[in-house]
């Protein structure tokens, strides 16, 4: 009887522990939530969405924050899945251990050495700032998330239904791409939104390669804004409009994260219920 008393009594402290800890991280979050809401809901207005010329508006920054997200988009995602694929299925090849040891590297670099990195090797050579550059800084971020989100799904595969695959005569791409890479595709589409999500709110890659523009321009080859870098120049100006900007755009920014966030949880979902 004692004993039994002791074993619960050790499970209720246990199970107490643990929500507090759990209480102690979400309370900081939510801090930082409510006080970014609070402070930039009231500057929301239209002439917020526009272009002036005191340059008070934030419609550069959203329409480039979109283009290279696109660009980052575009450029790191068939390359991480592709190569997602070769690390899930070489499993004990020497050259797949060599490649997740550089993806593990690069996913702890910090992004402001990405940034140089990318300004090193694109803007110093073609002599400009501009928007591919922003996008390739933030594809080279957004590669290891998504890497490591498809290794990891398509190796929860069965490996029955490859198998099955094999025995009717398909060929090993066609089974990875009609097979397996279809069966993991809620854990590839999480890794995407999350990789999304992380360089969306990136400013140190981009101050070494978009570097801003006050214009609205879809010029990929110029230099162009973004809400993260916007934000960090108008919340360190002096000037009260700008910085109330910046407040209002942090509100914009952290609202496009968390409903990528929410996204991902509800793909998740529905991918993962029974048919």
């Amino acid at each position: 009887y004692r004993t039994t008393a002791v074993s619960i009594l050790a499970e209720k402290v246990f199970f107490g522990l643990i929500l507090l800890f759990s209480v102690a991280l979400v309370f900081p979050l939510v801090l930082i939530l409510a006080f970014i809401f609070v402070k930039g809901i009231g500057y929301i207005n239209l002439a917020l969405f526009l272009n002036d010329e005191r340059g008070n508006g934030i419609l550069n920054a959203l329409v480039g924050s979109l283009m290279m997200v696109v660009v980052a988009t575009l450029i790191a995602v068939p390359l991480s899945i592709l190569t997602g694929m070769y690390l899930a299925e070489s499993r004990k090849s020497r050259i797949a251990d060599f490649v997740r040891l550089t993806v593990d590297v690069l996913q702890g670099v910090p992004s402001i050495i990405l940034g140089i990195i990318a300004y090193v090797w694109i803007v110093v050579p073609f002599h400009a700032f501009s928007a591919w550059a922003g996008g390739i800084a933030l594809a080279i971020m957004m590669m290891p998330v998504v890497i490591k989100n498809t290794e990891e799904s398509l190796k929860l595969v069965p490996a029955s239904l490859k198998e099955a695959a094999y025995a009717v005569g398909s060929p090993r791409y066609k089974a990875m791409l009609e097979i397996v890479l279809p069966a993991g595709a809620s854990g590839v589409m999480t890794g995407v939104l999350v990789g999304i999500s992380r360089v969306l709110g990136e400013t140190a890659p981009l101050l070494f390669t978009a570097f801003g523009n006050r214009d609205l321009t879809f010029d990929l080859g110029k230099p162009m804004e973004a809400l993260p870098p916007l934000i960090f120049k108008y919340a360190t100006s002096p000037n009260d409009a700008w910085i109330n900007t910046a407040w209002a755009a942090s509100f914009i920014l952290v609202v496009f994260v968390l409903a990528i966030n929410l996204t991902t949880k509800l793909v998740t979902r529905k991918w993962k219920m029974p048919s």
